[in-house]
């Protein structure tokens, strides 16, 4: 198979022979380099080599460029190769038009010219681009079929599991689908059996267990070992923050997740205000990237598997998995996040997993082309999932209970939603109920101000409100407050004293519960900032904590 091509085009031939020969010393022996001129000689390249079915993985362009805009070319190029990775040449002159193709999405990147030393200054961003078109192409080549009804909840529940882990795959509806039905066939199955999961090597799976599936894909789904230093359950950000520091610092660290590393951050469509990433990020990208970091300093991740029990033998930390399995540590994190909260509406139980959904991923705006969608919530996973939506859907409709999305949402998201034609915002709007046989139909909705009820025709309902944390199962280990959120730090100290049971002479440190020697991170905690950014900050500031903790433990022996 031919090496996919990098294809550069910049209108001075000075600038072209050092980006070529810096280019070609860095990775010739993988990519192909093809350099052009004129923004048309190239897009007559592209024609050509598209035709011929030939592979891109990176555009790079000057941003001003004499017969066309860089970003003017970019668009042609990437409805030519929607997966290539798109980098404009910039000059600080160029910085209106650089932030102009961000804000609309034109570009993955951009690198300043001159770019000398390309050790610093073109490499590393291109490394980690080419890394993630490579990681691309490779896993869509192979993918798992995913077979069954469109409106099973355990077809939406598998589905939603492999896209958080990061594994392609193929819907095949019975709705719509004749290769579904064809598959079926070949296999000696019935719809009897659906959802079922085939693999690339012909294998399949009946309507599996996450666990069952986990294993097929091989993730690693059991610890190695009984014991750790530190044991992390939950690997959102916070959670992947503190392994990756808790590793990276020489501590035998184990995460523990339920259902997919990122948590509800994961499912982000695009996250554009996270410091370092001008050009934003998917939560998923931002997971991936955590989870090799983590695994690179050696920290363990295991999932699916969900912690039931926390119990204390002295020193030690204990943690029961609902496989039976008992593992014990010095320290314990508990970064186990929250979800969204559920709406109690009539007729909603029924329909959950059948139109009705609580987050979506990304995979399940291409099962809405060409539909019309409702998102409930006003805050900014509500706005991003909108507006990734939007891409997809017809019309994409937010009831927003609120009577403006300014006093949740992220100002970049209002104003990008405002300027998607698709989407539609009723403000000081609630659902009230949800109608449907075999799945969603309709939705009814009140305007809280006129009255006013609406019944609106309806097949997908998303829904991106509030949050409860995973704590039901530690309320007799640590202290929460009413709504299930961890207290930690200074908020357990009551007019100079401690908590009830806490024997150390010393009050608790910042993010521990009152439990010594087990700290709360992320969303979960009482008091915490709900973005990814303090929730990261939380996570890696643990750790020096549970370095705190360890020493005094050590002393006190």
């Amino acid at each position: 198979m031919p090496k996919p091509t990098i294809v550069v085009v910049d209108d001075s031939p000075t600038v072209l022979h050092q980006l070529e020969h810096d280019l070609q010393r860095k990775y010739r022996d993988r990519f192909r380099i093809f350099e052009a001129t004129s923004c048309q000689q190239a897009i007559n390249q592209l024609q050509q080599m598209n035709v011929q079915n030939e592979l891109v993985a990176a555009f790079l362009v000057d941003a001003q460029m004499p017969e066309m805009q860089g970003s003017d070319f970019l668009k042609v190029a990437r409805a030519l190769y929607p997966k290539a990775k798109c980098i404009l040449l910039t000059t600080y002159e160029d910085s209106r038009a650089t932030i102009q193709a961000i804000n609309t999405s034109l570009i993955d990147y951009y690198i300043m010219k001159p770019w000398e030393p390309p050790e610093i200054h073109l490499y590393p961003a291109l490394d980690d681009l080419l890394a993630d078109w490579q990681a691309f192409y490779e896993t869509s080549l192979i993918q798992l079929r995913l077979v069954g009804h469109r409106w099973s909840p355990q077809m939406h529940e598998i589905g939603d599991f492999l896209a958080r882990n990061r594994i392609p795959y193929q819907w095949l509806y019975i709705e719509n689908s004749s290769e579904a039905n064809q598959v079926l066939a070949q296999l000696n199955l019935s719809q009897k059996n659906l959802p079922v999961v085939v693999c690339p090597d012909g294998s399949y799976l009946i309507r599996p267990s996450l666990v069952q599936l986990a294993e097929k894909i091989h993730l690693k789904t059991h610890a190695e070992q009984p014991f750790y230093d530190l044991i992390i359950i939950g690997s959102g950000p916070a959670g992947l923050a503190a392994g990756v520091y808790g590793a990276s610092e020489g501590l035998h660290t184990l995460l523990i997740e339920q259902e997919a590393s990122g948590g509800q951050a994961g499912t982000s469509s695009r996250i554009e205000n996270y410091l370092g990433f001008p050009t934003g990020l998917s939560g998923n990208d931002l997971a991936c990237r955590a989870v090799i970091q983590a695994k690179r300093f050696g920290a363990e991740i295991i999932t699916p598997q969900k912690a039931t029990k926390v119990r204390l033998d002295g020193q030690y930390r204990c943690v029961e998995l609902s496989d039976g399995t008992e593992l014990r540590c010095h320290v314990l994190v508990l970064a186990c996040g929250v979800s969204y909260r559920r709406l109690d509406v009539s007729g909603i139980e029924h329909l959950t997993g059948k139109g009705v959904y609580y987050g979506g991923s990304i995979t399940e705006a291409m099962a809405c082309i060409d539909e019309n969608v409702y998102i409930v919530g006003g805050a900014n996973s509500a706005g991003q999932a909108a507006i990734y939506f939007a891409k997809y859907a017809r019309h994409v409709t937010m009831l927003v209970r609120a009577d403006s999305l300014a006093k949740d949402m992220s100002r970049y998201l209002i104003d990008q939603i405002a300027s998607t034609n698709n989407i539609e915002v009723k403000t000081s709007t609630r659902v009230i109920a949800v109608q449907g046989k075999q799945h969603l139909e309709s939705i009814t909705i009140i305007n809280d101000i006129t009255q006013e009820g609406q019944t609106l025709p309806a097949t997908a309902l998303f829904i991106y409100i509030g949050a409860e944390p995973h704590t039901s199962w530690l309320k007799s280990v640590v202290q929460m407050d009413e709504k299930g959120f961890i207290v930690t730090g200074s908020d357990l100290v009551h007019e100079g004293q401690v908590p009830k049971g806490w024997l150390l002479n010393r009050e608790p440190f910042h993010l521990e519960t009152s439990v010594p020697g087990t700290f709360a991170v992320g969303d979960v905690r009482h008091g915490s900032v709900k973005r990814i950014a303090a929730s990261v900050g939380e996570g890696s500031m643990a750790v020096m904590f549970v370095h705190r903790y360890l020493e005094n433990s050590a002393l006190r022996a």
